[in-house]
């Protein structure tokens, strides 16, 4: 990765400032993309150059299409070429889906479809033959789980994009690729389970045949290697990182007497 330019958006916290940090160390030119925590995103770039790369952290609304053009402009600016482009910022209404609104639909695609594809088709001019496209998934894309029918929704959506990504951008040598993280231990997945937090950790955590959730980190090695060259041979797939869960899982009841 030494060279390449890594632009991530919610690349300030949580597994996107994993990511960044792990390619920062081995030697990429990462683009920290944020929308509020200016500290957080700071002390990111600081600490991916106490690792020996190069940052620059960039404030932008990814549901917005002329603030994706302006921070796609400044990432070419500082250093002249784009190489992977990851999809990472997310944001919704957890609410039933009955409760769902108009406000809440626009603001959650905006940000994980149309956001998604602004970055892509912005940054694919930019991008050499090699290049990259990462989407970042969850578990709500296959599963259902309370609360996340919209995200849920968004977020199989964002996998299809990825699968014709894969087939659209051939000729433009770019490859794209998803990762789908099952449950870890995060404050933010934390503050979307609420009170459902313990029992959900109790009972998921039973079921998991590793025996324990992947923590941000580990999550942030798949992803790091789905960025790099030695992946390339993986293409319009989303790679399932649960542990085990999502494949060892019964229904409810299932097998009681």
């Amino acid at each position: 990765m030494r060279g390449k330019t890594v632009l991530i958006t919610g690349g300030s916290r949580g597994m996107g400032q994993q990511l960044a940090l792990k390619l920062g160390a081995k030697g990429a030119n990462v683009v920290v993309n944020y929308r509020r925590d200016d500290e957080s995103a700071q002390k990111t770039v600081a600490e991916i150059e106490a690792l020996g790369g190069t940052a620059l952290a960039l404030k932008a609304d990814i549901s917005d299409t002329e603030s994706v053009q302006q921070l796609v402009d400044a990432a070419v600016e500082r250093f002249g070429r784009l190489d992977v482009v990851v999809a990472n910022a997310a944001a919704s209404a957890f609410k039933p889906l009955m409760d769902i609104r108009a406000h809440h639909i626009e603001k959650t695609m905006g940000i994980t479809i149309q956001g998604f594809l602004d970055l892509v088709r912005i940054s694919l001019p930019h991008m050499r033959n090699g290049g990259r496209v990462l989407a970042v998934s969850g578990w709500d894309s296959f599963r259902a789980l309370p609360l996340h029918g919209l995200l849920g929704a968004a977020k199989a959506g964002m996998e299809s994009i990825v699968r014709n990504l894969a087939v659209e951008l051939a000729g433009d040598g770019v490859t794209a690729v998803g990762v789908c993280p099952g449950p870890i231990d995060t404050d933010s997945f934390r503050l979307y389970a609420g009170d459902s937090w313990d029992d959900y950790a109790k009972n998921w955590l039973t079921q998991t045949p590793s025996g324990a959730y992947a923590t941000p980190s580990e999550v942030a090695d798949v992803m790091a290697f789905l960025c790099s060259p030695e992946s390339v041979a993986i293409n319009g797939q989303t790679i399932v990182v649960d542990g085990g869960l999502s494949v060892a899982t019964m229904p409810i009841g299932f097998g009681q007497n």
